[in-house]
C-alpha cells in the first residue's frame, strides 16, 4: 500500500514542489516566455501516459511497471535538476510527466489486483489524502530549497524519494502482478487526438485574449468528439483508450466516469486562490498559499472521514451530499469576496474552501470506488481504473483552462473576476448532483438486469 499511496503522493508532492521553486529558477535559467510551458507539457505527457496504463500492467507486471514509473521520473527529474536553460527544463518535466501519468494511473489498477475488495475504500482514501500531503510538503519543500538559492537541491531529493520507492517495490509488490488479458494494441490514432486536445486546451488556459481561449477550446472540443467516435467506431475492443461500456450497453460507468470529472474540475478553482488572496486579501505568500490548500485538506479530510460509510444507502447519500457542499462552498466563498476584507472575512474564505473541498474529497471516494467494482472481466479489465486516472488528468486539463475564462470574463476588475469564478465553479456541483442521480437510476436497472442474466431462465 505504501508503494501505490507513494507514487501518487509523489506525483502531487512533485507538482507544488515545481510551482513552489519556478520563480527561482527562471531568475537563475531565464525563460520567463516559456513559464507556464512547464505545466502544460508535463500535464499533456501525463494525459498520455495514462492511457498506457494497462498496457503496461498487462505486458511487465505491476512491479516491472512501478520500477519503470520511478526510474523514469527519477531520470526526468535530474535532467531538471540540471537544466542550464529553460528548454531543457521542459524536456525534464516531460519525462515526469510521461512517469507522473503512469504511476497515478498504476496505484487504482494495482490495487484493485493486490487489495480485497472490502479494503479498496479505506485504501482509495489513503490514495486521495496524498494530495492533501503534497499540497502541504510540496510548498514548504519547494519555498525552503528556492529560500536558501539551491532549487535544483528540491529536485535532487525528489529523485532520492523516487529511488527509495523503487527499492521498496522490488520488496513489497510480486513479481507477478498482472492482468495478462491487458496487454492490448496501443489505440495511437484515439491517443492522438486526446493528447492534441489537451494540449489544447492547456494553451488555452494560458491565452490571454478571449477570442483565442474560446476559439482554442471549441477546437479542444473538436477533437474530443472525434476521439470518441473513434473509441465507439474503434475495429478493436482492446486498442480502445477507455472501456467498451463507456460509449455502448446499459452499464452505469459512464456517469461514473463524469461524476469523478466533475469532482475534479471542481477542485482546480485553487489555481487563482493563492492570487485572491494576496491581491485582495492582502495575504502574505506564505499565507495565501495556505489558503489555496485549503480545498485539498478538506479533500484529505473528507476521503478519510468517509471511507468507514458502507452500504448502498450510505454510499449514495455522501455521492449527493459531495456536490452539494461543493456548491455551498463556492457560493459561500463568492459571496464574501469584498472589497478590503477583515479577519474574520478571510477566515470565512478557509472555510468556505474547506467545505467546497470536503465535498470533492466524499464524494471522490466513493466514485472510485464505484468504478473499481465494475472492473471488466477478460479483456480490458484494467481499463477501468486506469480510465479512472485519464478522466482526472483530463478535467484537470480542462478545469484550468475554464477557470482562466471565467477569471477573463469577470475582468478587469479582480473582485469581479473573483465572483464569477466562484458562483461559476458553484454550477459545478448542481450538476454532480444531476449526474449523481442519474447514475443511481442506471445502476439500478444495470444491476436488475445482471441478476435477471444470472437466474436465467427458469423450466
Amino acid at each position: 500500500m505504501v508503494v501505490l499511496a507513494g507514487g501518487i503522493g509523489l506525483f502531487a508532492t512533485n507538482t507544488y514542489v515545481t510551482v513552489s521553486l519556478l520563480p527561482s529558477a527562471v531568475r537563475e535559467i531565464g525563460g520567463e516566455r516559456l513559464y507556464a510551458w512547464t505545466m502544460t507539457i508535463f500535464v499533456v505527457a501525463a494525459v498520455v501516459s495514462s492511457m498506457l496504463v494497462s498496457r503496461a500492467l498487462g505486458r511487465w507486471g505491476g512491479r516491472a511497471a512501478y520500477l519503470a514509473g520511478f526510474g523514469v521520473f527519477a531520470a526526468g527529474t535530474a535532467v531538471a535538476a540540471a537544466a542550464p536553460s529553460m528548454p531543457v527544463m521542459l524536456v525534464g518535466r516531460g519525462i515526469q510527466g510521461l512517469a507522473a501519468g503512469l504511476l497515478a494511473g498504476l496505484g487504482f489498477a494495482v490495487l484493485r489486483l493486490v487489495l480485497p475488495e472490502r479494503l479498496w475504500q479505506r485504501a482509495i482514501a489513503l490514495m486521495s489524502a496524498m494530495w492533501g500531503v503534497g499540497n502541504l510538503l510540496g510548498p514548504i519543500i519547494g519555498g525552503a530549497f528556492a529560500q536558501f538559492g539551491i532549487w535544483r537541491g528540491a529536485f535532487v531529493l525528489m529523485s532520492v524519494i523516487a529511488a527509495g520507492l523503487a527499492a521498496l517495490t522490488v520488496r513489497a509488490l510480486p513479481a507477478r502482478t498482472r492482468d495478462p488479458d491487458d496487454g492490448g494494441g496501443v489505440p495511437w490514432l484515439a491517443l492522438l487526438l486526446l493528447a492534441a486536445a489537451t494540449l489544447l486546451v492547456s494553451v488555452a488556459s494560458i491565452a490571454s485574449a478571449r477570442a483565442a481561449i474560446a476559439l482554442l477550446l471549441v477546437a479542444a472540443l473538436g477533437l474530443a468528439v472525434l476521439f470518441v467516435v473513434r473509441e465507439r467506431t474503434g475495429p478493436r475492443a482492446r486498442a480502445r483508450v477507455l472501456p467498451l461500456s463507456v460509449y455502448r450497453g446499459p452499464s452505469p460507468l459512464r456517469w461514473i466516469y463524469l461524476a469523478i470529472g466533475v469532482m475534479t474540475l471542481a477542485s482546480t478553482i485553487e489555481t487563482f486562490v493563492p492570487l485572491f488572496g494576496q491581491e485582495l486579501g492582502g495575504m502574505s505568500p506564505l499565507a495565501a498559499g495556505l489558503l489555496g490548500a485549503a480545498i485539498s485538506w478538506g479533500w484529505t479530510v473528507a476521503s478519510i472521514g468517509s471511507s468507514s460509510i458502507v452500504g448502498e444507502r450510505g454510499r449514495r447519500a455522501v455521492q449527493v451530499a459531495g456536490p452539494v457542499c461543493v456548491s455551498a462552498g463556492f457560493v459561500g466563498y463568492g459571496a464574501l469576496q469584498l472589497a478590503g476584507p477583515s479577519g474574520p472575512v478571510l477566515y470565512g474564505w478557509f472555510a468556505a474552501l474547506f467545505v467546497a473541498g470536503c465535498g470533492i474529497g466524499m464524494a471522490m471516494a466513493h466514485w472510485l470506488t464505484s468504478g473499481l467494482r465494475l472492473s471488466e472481466g477478460g479483456a480490458g479489465r484494467s481499463q477501468v481504473p486506469a480510465g479512472m486516472n485519464t478522466v482526472q488528468l483530463i478535467a484537470t486539463a480542462f478545469g484550468s483552462a475554464l477557470a482562466g475564462l471565467l477569471v477573463a470574463l469577470g475582468g478587469p476588475d479582480l473582485l469581479g473576476s473573483a465572483r464569477v469564478l466562484s458562483f461559476g465553479y458553484a454550477l459545478i456541483g448542481v450538476a454532480g448532483v444531476a449526474i449523481a442521480l442519474r447514475e443511481f437510476t442506471v445502476a439500478r436497472r444495470y444491476r436488475a438486469r445482471l441478476a435477471a442474466e444470472q437466474s436465467g431462465p427458469r423450466s
